[in-house]
């Protein structure tokens, strides 16, 4: 009954997964909970994965990786990539992924991919090229480069914990650093010579600055007639409105009665509201004329004068809403966005759909990208926070730089300390976060920000399933049945099973998930076997983070999705030989190295 019970939660989990009715952080504690309630495992051993070391370490990696960014550690390499990357994509896409893949093998590989994504905005407008040729490779070469060391991605991490808890031990510092080389080697080569026919070209660049840099993407914004203005009274068309400012009105609001078109004979009255679509270049103009407001801005200009506040220091923003935003699913007036981040909503951009729904009204997707204004300081506050990624950072770049020196070295530290086996990977990374606060890298209410907790709330409520599934006897029943259909398969082909499930599973659910369920099971399937159980725990982590299908089985291929102007079926194009190309030469290489 007791296997019944963990594998039937284990469906619903998958099944859970799957169909996102609920986030995956939020699914993990459904899961701790009612393993729980069954008596499959204590209240005890259902909240142990908030004090695993697996767990504490992926918090403090968030935090190290928060204070290189936030010194500008990684920027400041954009020279280097401005110098050498050429006019070929091959050269571009080799010389990406020569700096992003070292960096992502020590540092989370989402910050790295969140840093880089304005610095390959600007590259792209100095080159003249379409941003979408490069944004598919940085993610997958960030993918790569994480599976060059064990700190490199939170689930290798989790899989060094999995691993001791079935007494094989943690894993050391570079315990699979050869293999993930030899893939990161293989992956670059095939993204700088075979990729780049299979990538789109859908962000154009031209001479206009403005265009190439987000300037003309469409925005869908409200603007107000204010009470005196020049243009009561006058129709839409004679005020030239069209013409003046080069938009789109799509809808006027007045006295609560919604005009749709035609509108071009409409008069124009006090307190009006334009429901218009444009770009940022004319969406700025507006700001500075007299007839007409920014909606959003005019009430917080209300606000900034009420509290005798100046908007002298203020700048505007884009921001995008990535995957595992909380934000997804409200309207800014639920979220109550103004108060919270001291920043108004001036427009929202969301693909090539045109929706006629009030700013205020409409619900947040993933992939959205808003205009945001406000000070300074809290714009550069985004940098670190995980609902909304910054992705214009003109005007905004005040790092740290003095620090940065001192924050390569505390990584350094860590790092060294932990290949060397000095200390624990758990210890050194905290006293490197402590080391963050004193020496001014990171301030203490920045390290709260800096910390992925859906990523952490994963962690801790799936380490009680797999503490349930060995309890219970499932991955044990699980395993002996694997064996029955594989007893009679070499051990290249039932590696290159597991390759292929494991494959299969992370692009359905997280990638953290996956190694939670099969990673145990993949070791009692060696020992039934007797074969090497890290050989088949190898295939597991590398095969769980071989995720270039789609957009939603990673987080850094959900983070270029948007601002790539990417389809679902541009991953699957790409992403599908390269897959298929790790699933040929990971097995071999393994036993090659670890044995079989």
């Amino acid at each position: 009954m007791a296997i019944v019970l963990t594998l039937g939660i284990v469906v619903l989990a998958l099944f859970l997964f799957v169909v996102e009715w609920f986030p995956s952080d939020i699914v993990a504690i459904i899961v701790a909970l009612l393993l729980t309630i069954f008596g499959l495992v204590t209240p005890e051993e259902s909240i142990s994965g908030f004090s695993n070391s697996a767990t504490i370490t992926v918090m403090a990696m968030f935090i190290l990786s928060a204070a290189i960014a936030r010194t500008g550690a990684i920027s400041i390499i954009s020279d280097f990539l401005l110098k050498w990357g050429g006019k070929r994509p091959e050269s571009q896409i080799l010389t990406l992924g020569i700096i992003v893949g070292p960096i992502t093998a020590f540092i989370n590989n989402t910050a790295v991919v969140a840093v880089f994504l304005p610095i390959i905005e600007e590259w792209c407008s100095q080159q003249k090229v379409s941003v979408s040729k490069l944004l598919i490779p940085l993610s997958y070469a960030a993918i790569l480069g994480g599976m060059i060391t064990v700190i490199g991605t939170s689930t290798n991490v989790l899989a060094s914990g999995l691993s001791e808890q079935l007494g094989y031990g943690t894993f050391s510092l570079f315990q699979f650093t050869q293999l993930g080389l030899i893939t990161f080697i293989i992956g670059l080569i095939y993204l700088a010579f075979l990729a780049p026919p299979l990538l789109p070209s859908r962000r154009k660049c031209s001479d206009n600055l403005l265009n190439e840099n987000y300037g003309l993407k469409d925005y869908m914004s409200e603007i107000l007639i204010p009470p005196g203005s020049n243009l009561v009274g006058k129709t839409l068309d004679s005020s030239r409105l069209y013409h003046k400012f080069n938009m789109d009105v799509l809808e006027i609001i007045a006295n609560n009665t919604r005009f749709h078109q035609p509108l071009y004979d409409k008069k124009l009255q006090a307190c009006s509201v334009l429901l218009v679509k444009t770009n940022q270049e004319d969406l700025l103009k507006i700001k500075e004329e007299e007839d007409i407001e920014i909606l959003s801005e005019f009430y917080a200009k209300k606000k900034f004068l009420q509290a005798q506040r100046t908007l002298e220091n203020e700048g505007v923003a884009e921001v995008l809403i990535p995957s595992n935003s909380n934000l997804i699913g409200s309207t800014v007036k639920e979220i109550r966005f103004r108060k919270r981040y001291n920043l108004t909503v001036l427009a929202v951009h969301r693909g090539q759909a045109i929706t006629q729904k009030r700013l205020s009204d409409i619900r947040l997707k993933f992939g959205d990208v808003l205009l945001v204004q406000g000070p300074k300081e809290s714009l550069l506050g985004l940098q670190i926070n995980r609902n909304l990624l910054l992705l214009t950072q003109r005007d905004l770049e005040a790092f740290r730089r003095d620090k940065a020196a001192i924050a390569i070295g505390i990584c350094l530290g860590v790092v060294v300390s932990a290949a060397f086996n000095w200390l624990p990977i758990l210890i050194s990374s905290l006293i490197g976060v402590v080391l963050m606060v004193l020496t001014g890298c990171l301030k203490p209410r920045e390290i709260y920000d800096a910390v992925r907790w859906d990523i952490i709330f994963l962690l801790a409520g799936l380490i009680p399933l797999g503490i349930a599934m060995e309890k219970s006897g499932a991955t044990y029943w699980l395993a002996t049945h694997l064996v029955t259909v594989a007893q009679h398969l070499s051990g290249y082909w039932i590696l290159t099973f597991f390759f292929i499930l494991t494959s299969v599973f992370t692009e359905m659910i997280s990638n953290n998930a996956t190694v939670v369920l099969l990673l145990p099971v993949a070791a009692n399937v060696a020992e039934t076997l007797n074969l090497n159980p890290m050989a088949f725990m190898l295939t597991v982590i590398f095969a769980s983070s071989n995720s270039f299908i789609t957009p939603i089985g990673y987080q850094t291929n959900t983070m270029v999705y948007g601002p790539g102007g990417y389809k679902f079926t541009d991953f699957m194009r790409v992403g599908i030989p390269l897959n298929l190309l790790m699933t040929v030469i990971v097995p071999p290489l393994i036993i090659l190295f670890y044995g079989l």
